[in-house]
């Protein structure tokens, strides 16, 4: 199977359509897939779910696509550095459904297991919790969370072979794996490309299983939320 595409556009092609979820990996602007994001920006693609722990900045990650309308609703635990997405949802013209940060990585992890709900003892109490079963282990209350399986998962990762075997570097890995494993088609961003082989199967943090076409953006921006220097 060829895995490698051209561009971008590409390899979202025919796979992108309105109304789908999308899960996109990333914490705050660390570890994004930019290249894609801007492309599903391109697409046109709208009605959107978007699974990602953040909604990115104004005018970057994210947040591009929630500046031309295209997601309707975020499945995310941080939305604090988006000033589109708070006016949006205060509006009511964005739906959002906040989530615990390990609970999502643990929902995304699931899915891509084959495992449709777990217990956990996060947001018992709250209103993280509303409307779910609650049930009792060992004498502790737990809620019970659906996994997230999405249409089209959107990583970044720093190498990978031709075969799609993926290696992330140092805080880029947060939650690329796990949205890797959730999409059942998942494109991958990549900085290096290989040869198969040239990657030790130690050193493999996602298998080449779960993915299905690559991309190479040798030259990402990588953009830093919050620039912070020492004064001279």
């Amino acid at each position: 199977m060829k895995k490698l595409y051209p561009d971008a556009a590409s390899a979202l092609a025919d796979i992108v359509k309105d109304g789908q979820t999308i899960a996109v990996g990333g914490f705050g602007l660390c570890g994004i897939p930019e290249m894609l994001i801007a492309a599903l920006r391109d697409s046109g693609v709208g009605n959107l779910t978007a699974i990602s722990n953040n909604a990115g900045v104004d005018g970057f990650g994210l947040g591009q696509l929630l500046a031309t309308r295209q997601i309707k609703k975020m499945i995310a635990s941080y939305v604090g550095e988006n000033k589109e997405f708070e006016r949006q949802y205060l509006a009511g013209e964005l739906q959002l459904e906040f989530t615990p940060q390990g609970t999502l990585a643990e929902k995304l992890r699931a899915g891509g297991a084959g495992i449709p709900a777990f217990f956990t003892k996060t947001g018992v109490g709250t209103i993280v919790a509303d409307g779910k079963e609650v049930r009792e282990f060992d004498g502790e209350q737990y809620v019970m969370e659906r996994s997230l399986v999405a249409d089209v998962a959107l990583v970044k990762a720093w190498k990978a072979d031709r075969a799609g075997n993926l290696v992330y570097r140092k805080t880029a890995r947060n939650f690329n794996p796990n949205v890797a494993m959730a999409g059942k088609i998942t494109v991958v961003e990549v900085e290096e490309l290989v040869e198969i082989g040239e990657i030790d199967p130690d050193q493999v943090h996602t298998p080449s299983i779960f993915v299905h076409r690559i991309v190479v953006n040798a030259k990402p921006e990588k953009r830093i939320e919050q620039r912070t220097v020492r004064a001279q």
